[in-house]
């Protein structure tokens, strides 16, 4: 299959999704993506100047993983062939393979697209080695899951990684009233800018919303009953911004961290009314255990993750009692936000001041050559001293006597202060 035989946008095939009839045939129109395709970055400057490799690309789903490959072989002239990990296997591997040689044996070079990639086990990963070592092939893989995890290393030190972003609302938003003309309606901005909260940032889901509200708009205007037919759920009152959706979870979000839990539950089943995704509100919320409780009670951040789990695993309506639960608990949680604000200042330290080198007693004196040099000199292991603590100095120089984290009064910290005061005493002593 090759690229150049897809039919070009505005095709009259009207079966055929939105999402598809929508996919950009230029590198300008495509949405997004800007910290890889703007003007001078790497990708861009490699698709310019022909001087393609092997590459992952790993994003959410509907942000473009599959047009940007298409485009990619588009603009350096290279035979397009997709390929899918869920329907095939090592003898489809081959077989294609073979084709991408005798293709380049006549001058024209193949561009293999491997979307979800991660669904390949080693023996079928490891299948395309010795092809993207003689260059049959430029290997394109796309995933939603970290490759780190998820690609061999052979194939991933072949392959250079770049990581998508989900589709900002202001995106979303010029990619639907493109496509407003191509399926007959008009809509106002809000409409749109509700579609695109909803979408969290993936453009095929925005389409499919699209598409199926125009077919049942009256008198060709799209308006938010048609949309929450579709949906099949009430939307949130968004203004023309989408500033309600914000408002929302930052009311959930002071809420909690002022303690109260009644406005908490309120605000949480404002959001769940509104259909908002059960993702985006459990990750908030472990923000929150992060960020407002922290150290306070460590267990705060177990609790979320566990919910997260809970939520993806159970889903709607079941997860959502996951969401008001673990919401009641960092509500009523002791609070602190000491271990948020140590880093920062660590942060802000280390961006700012002299960044003096590593003292050569944290070294690691790997090579016997780097121990003669003074690499680990005078390092003490804690293990060999009495209640595992030493006398050694680990700040350089400049930063001896700075503290970072300064613990509260509150929940589990009282400890940690306690803790830390035996700790710090000790040192000056010593």
């Amino acid at each position: 299959m090759s690229l150049f035989d897809t039919a070009p946008l505005g095709s009259s095939d009207a079966r055929r999704p939105l999402a598809e009839r929508m996919r950009p045939q230029r590198l300008e129109d495509y949405a997004g993506q800007t910290h890889i395709l703007g003007p001078g970055k790497p990708l861009r400057r490699q698709i310019e100047r022909d001087e393609l490799q092997s590459l992952i690309l790993w994003g959410p789903p509907g942000v473009g993983k599959t047009t940007l490959a298409q485009l990619i072989a588009k603009m350096t002239k290279c035979e397009f062939v997709p390929f899918s990990a869920v329907m095939s296997g090592i003898k489809e591997i081959k077989a294609v393979m073979a084709d991408a040689e005798r293709i380049r044996r006549t001058g024209q070079r193949t561009v293999l697209f491997v979307d979800e990639i991660h669904r390949f086990n080693k023996a079928q990963q490891d299948a395309f080695l010795p092809y993207v070592e003689r260059g049959d092939v430029i290997l394109i893989g796309a995933t939603t899951e970290n490759p780190s995890f998820e690609v061999v290393s052979a194939l991933l030190s072949r392959a250079k990684v770049y990581a998508l972003k989900a589709l900002a609302q202001d995106e979303l938003i010029a990619l639907l009233e493109k496509a407003l003309p191509v399926v007959g309606v008009t809509a106002p901005r809000d409409i749109l800018s509700q579609i695109a909260v909803h979408s969290n940032g993936d453009a095929r889901y925005a389409y499919n919303v699209l598409e199926l509200a125009a077919g049942v708009a009256k008198d060709g205007v799209l308006d938010q009953e048609s949309v929450e037919s579709v949906l099949g759920r009430k939307m949130l009152l968004y203004d023309k911004s989408g500033e309600e959706h914000f408002n929302l979870i930052s009311a959930l979000h002071k809420s909690v961290r002022s303690s109260d839990v009644d406005a908490t539950l309120y605000w949480l089943a404002r959001m769940l009314a509104a259909g908002e995704d059960r993702m985006y509100i459990a990750r908030r919320l472990v923000r929150m255990a992060i960020e407002d409780i922290g150290l306070a009670d460590p267990r705060a951040m177990e609790q979320a993750i566990a919910m997260q789990q809970v939520v993806h695993f159970l889903g709607t309506p079941e997860g959502d009692q996951a969401l008001a639960q673990v919401a009641i608990y960092l509500a009523v949680a002791p609070k602190s936000d000491a271990a948020y604000r140590a880093l920062k200042d660590a942060v802000k330290v280390a961006e700012t001041e002299v960044a003096e080198p590593v003292p050569m007693n944290l070294r690691n004196a790997a090579t016997k050559a780097m121990k003669q040099w003074g690499y680990g000199e005078g390092y003490q292991h804690a293990h060999q001293f009495e209640g595992g603590l030493n006398n050694m100095e680990c700040l350089p120089e400049h930063l001896r006597d700075r503290t970072f984290y300064e613990p509260t009064d509150r929940g589990a910290e009282q400890r940690i202060t306690q803790r830390l005061a035996e700790l710090r005493a000790r040192r000056k002593q010593q």
